[in-house]
């Protein structure tokens, strides 16, 4: 298969949707020591760089034809893209905890052409499946069965309907109550005095305690006088 390397490098760096990305540690195929690199999975294209941001990646993994497996034999939270084949190389890498290794794997799985047909295989056996049912429903019953009526419920609210003589005679016997209450109420109400309500004058009010204040004021103002005239002889005199 020829892989035009020029289209493959602008598709890595598009703007085109991703599947997932990140950094992940990656095993070199000749140093066999962990480098970090920063991953981008397109669709069933899986590209990693130096670094996040670069324009350019530093190679692609096309996953098909391949599995994805835990590395049980390397570093903690470590799995592999393992192609089936003579001289196929496999691809360990390490995630930085058991949660990332997870979504990896489960995206990395999940990415494939084989894996997308099983998945239009599965939902087409499930389409058919439930278009078979509603005839197969149809099918088990028996010709002629008789549909069973309506079950009709009882409401213990509804009150029974009376016929149209007692109903106007109870319509005439509340409203003669309802016109003999009334009428009772009126004459009480008429029959009751209006409560005398009590004017109190200013004219009262001052005759009452004013003038006897005023009285009472007039004598001491008198008093008052007389002692002071008093000691004005008594001074002279000395």
């Amino acid at each position: 298969m020829k892989i035009n390397e020029k289209n493959l490098c602008a598709f890595a760096v598009s703007a085109t949707p991703v599947d997932k990305e990140g950094y992940l540690n990656k095993r070199g195929e000749v140093n066999k020591n962990f480098q970090r690199r920063y991953f981008i999975l397109k669709g069933n294209l899986l590209f990693y760089f130096d670094k996040k941001g670069e324009r350019e990646p530093v190679g692609v993994i096309i996953l098909e034809g391949c599995s994805i497996e835990l590395a049980e034999d390397e570093e903690q939270f470590s799995f592999k893209i393992e192609f089936h084949g003579i001289n196929n190389r496999s691809y360990v890498l390490g995630a930085e905890s058991q949660e990332s290794m997870e979504q990896w794997m489960k995206a990395l799985a999940c990415a494939g052409y084989d894996y997308m047909k099983l998945m239009v295989a599965e939902l087409q056996r499930q389409l058919d499946d439930i278009e078979e049912t509603p005839s197969a429903l149809t099918t088990s019953l028996p010709l002629g069965s008789p549909v069973p009526p309506p079950r009709t419920r009882h409401n213990p609210f509804n009150k029974p309907d009376m016929n149209p003589h007692q109903r106007s005679h109870s319509l005439r016997s509340n409203s003669s109550n309802s016109s003999h209450l009334d009428d009772s109420r009126f004459s009480e109400n008429k029959q009751t005095p209006a409560a005398s309500k009590i004017v109190i004058t200013f004219r009262e009010l001052h005759n009452t305690y004013g003038r006897p204040i005023l009285k009472d004021f007039n004598c001491w103002k008198h008093e008052q006088k007389e002692k002071q005239e008093n000691n004005t002889e008594n001074l002279i005199s000395f």
